[in-house]
């Protein structure tokens, strides 16, 4: 589960990783350092002159940290940085590049990125402390329990409606038979406010759609 602040443009608020940077040696000569935080669930990726911060994102194997065009996936000591620019660069923890070539990842096209807003048609302001929780499950198989990919909760700070999300997929998680449901639900107070749901299914050419989930006031409006 990741959390996420959203100032006035709304867009995730990240903070620098805090943990010690480890250096990687890479298969083209070159050199990065990678600090990881696992209570943010983020890492920083120090490359030349410039530092990145990158989101984790659900991955079907290793850990999968994903930025627009950039991506960073380890696995053990190893890890591979895809950036669409070039060939991908493999990377090996400590001073020596990796002797062999690791298999490549896959393009940047094996990710679903869903994105949408939501909102309510209740007259009803929202109180500052009030937490949007978005869900992204698989629903593929309705012989199966649903199986939940990403959660993301995003703390308001007294933005109202409509509300804007992101979140970031390996398309490896899915079956052939893809359905996914992103649901949206709004506590404050310790009380669930508003909920909603939508199906996806992610289109051919990768082309995210935009989702607009509209919310109800929720019927149990207990504690969560």
């Amino acid at each position: 589960m990741t959390r996420y602040l959203l100032p006035l443009l709304f867009l995730p608020l990240l903070a620098i990783a805090d943990d010690e940077p480890i250096p990687y040696a890479c298969d083209d000569g070159s050199h990065v350092e990678i600090a990881y935080n696992q209570q943010s669930a983020q890492a920083t990726l120090y490359d030349a002159d410039k530092t990145i911060v990158l989101p984790q994102a659900p991955a079907a194997s290793g850990v999968l940290y994903h930025s627009g065009g950039l991506d960073v996936h380890t696995k053990g000591d190893d890890a591979t940085i895809v950036d669409g620019k070039g060939k991908p660069r493999i990377c090996r923890r400590g001073t020596q590049p990796p002797a062999t070539s690791l298999p490549e990842p896959a393009a940047n096209g094996s990710f679903i990125n869903i994105a949408g807003s939501v909102t309510y048609r209740a007259r009803i302001a929202l109180p500052p402390d009030a937490t949007l929780i978005i869900r992204i499950q698989d629903a593929a198989h309705l012989d199966r329990r649903t199986r939940t990919l990403v959660e993301q909760r995003y703390d308001l700070r007294g933005a109202q409606v409509p509300i804007p999300f992101n979140a970031t997929v390996d398309h490896d998680l899915f079956g052939e038979n893809t359905r996914i449901i992103v649901s949206a639900r709004i506590e404050a107070g310790g009380r669930r406010r508003f909920v909603g749901a939508q199906s996806y299914v992610p289109p051919k050419d990768g082309r995210p759609v935009p989702l607009r989930i509209l919310l109800k006031p929720s019927s149990r409006g207990g504690p969560r």
